[in-house]
């Protein structure tokens, strides 16, 4: 039996997280203030204090959920976990990859956070407000909302974004196509089409300013290999190699967060203990949903990471 580690994404923010293992951890401490000092400002009091509103921007909302994941990380190695003797993989929803990856050794802190507010910017300035939408598709096969977005394609860029499993496909593009392609979907049999409240299209064709944006970015970052494979959102099969790791970030932001088919790889693989590292229990209910011999763990506070280092000792 293997454990994989995985991360979560934008979505699973709140007010309040991540300060609990500040209080209990002088090592997780250390990781907000690592974070509010590479970004030169305070992200720490957003994420303890609020608004809400501020914190939910995806500028804010993904080096805030990264700095959650490596303070839980952080406090770990702190108490004696070696990430590359316990757990075979790592893994994350999206933004979530990148804590993944800064967990593994690949990025540092500090260039994790540049590199999600750079991340989180450009995905929201690559499409004018109102112009792009998402929705989610519930109870219609894969290959019928594939279809759906096919026929709504004269009224613009429409594709799955996420496949989460569960009977749900979330799909992004221009707001007329992906109405459109909602309202297929439930002609074809989709039980429900439900619009999202997002900033942005994100994981569509429409995001390719921000996928330039970061082919940049990366460029510029220090990187080291790994210590243990990342199971790449677009590819689906362990990565090691931090120019091919680059290269699907980049193909990420654009392409298709292929959830399902990564919670069934590790069940394939034998790693059928997922331990959700960070904010929320999303990626926890989803591995529930997705495949019955896979327990997904959620481990967000000072007594869930004590839990967790009982069981490895």
């Amino acid at each position: 039996m293997s454990i994989a580690f995985t991360f979560p994404g934008q979505g699973s923010q709140a007010v309040g997280m991540g300060r609990e293992l500040a209080e209990a951890f002088p090592a997780a401490r250390a990781v907000f203030e690592e974070v509010d000092e590479a970004l030169g400002e305070k992200l720490s009091a957003l994420m303890w204090d609020g608004p809400e509103e501020t914190l939910t921007l995806t500028a804010n909302a993904q080096p805030a959920l990264m700095a959650v994941s490596l303070a839980a990380i952080r406090a770990m190695e702190a108490e004696g976990l070696v990430l590359k003797d316990r757990v075979s993989y790592v893994a994350g929803h999206s933004l979530g990859e990148y804590s993944a990856l800064a967990a593994a050794g690949m990025f540092s802190i500090a260039d994790t956070a540049r590199l999600l507010r750079i991340r989180g910017n450009a995905m929201q300035q690559a499409v004018p407000a109102g112009q792009g939408a998402m929705a989610a598709i519930i109870g219609l096969e894969q290959d019928g909302v594939e279809a759906a977005c096919r026929e709504a394609g004269d009224s613009g860029p429409v594709q799955i974004a996420n496949d989460n499993g569960g009977g749900q496909l979330v799909i992004s593009g221009a707001k007329a196509a992906v109405e459109r392609a909602s309202a297929l979907a439930l002609e074809k049999g989709a039980k429900r089409a439900i619009p999202l409240s997002v900033s942005a299209p994100f994981h569509s064709a429409l995001m390719q300013p921000a996928a330039d944006a970061m082919r940049a970015a990366l460029a510029g970052v220090a990187k080291s290999a790994p210590v243990v494979p990342v199971i790449a959102n677009v590819a689906v099969r362990p990565v090691t190699d931090p120019d091919e790791i680059c290269r699907l970030l980049v193909e990420q932001v654009t392409g298709r967060v292929r959830w399902r088919e990564t919670v069934e790889w590790f069940s394939a693989n034998g790693a059928t203990t997922l331990y959700e590292i960070g904010a929320g229990k999303v990626l926890t209910g989803l591995a529930r949903r997705i495949a019955k011999d896979v327990t997904g763990v959620a481990v967000n506070t000072p007594d869930d990471l004590r839990a967790l280092l009982q069981t490895f000792s």
